[in-house]
């Protein structure tokens, strides 16, 4: 499979795998400087003493202790069977609501190069680009 693939926003890949995530520090730091707490509430915080949150209320100067991130969770801390940033538009494709700032880990994932053949022979991106 080519290493760029152009994908077709049909969703797949977000709503299978676009929640029940890890997440790194690196992620927090724009959502914490831009006050995105719309983003943080739906993040999941432990921290080293055992303490578990949502990022609504973190600081920069909490990262040094988070011990874990997760993604996605309700506003209470529940976890989440979806993204909730997933939208499903008019015209059938979906797009992502935190698009410009969203985590690595979505950022990263390119059915076509991870090797997950049941899944994406599903995927219409990579359909025609299978071996």
């Amino acid at each position: 499979m080519p290493e760029e693939q152009d994908c077709l926003q049909c969703g797949k890949c977000c709503e299978k795998w676009g929640w029940d995530q890890k997440g790194i520090p690196e992620d927090l730091v724009p959502w914490i400087n831009g006050h995105r707490t719309d983003i943080l509430q739906h993040v999941s915080i432990t921290f080293r003493d055992g303490r578990r949150t949502t990022g609504k209320n973190l600081a920069a100067a909490d990262l040094p202790r988070v011990t874990r991130i997760y993604y996605w969770v309700d506003p209470r801390g529940k976890k989440l069977t979806y993204c909730p940033f997933f939208f499903r538009a008019d015209d059938g494709k979906v797009y992502c609501r935190i698009h410009r700032v969203k985590p690595a880990v979505c950022i990263g994932f390119t059915p076509w190069n991870e090797g997950i053949r049941d899944y994406a022979l599903d995927c219409p991106a990579c359909r025609n680009s299978m071996p």
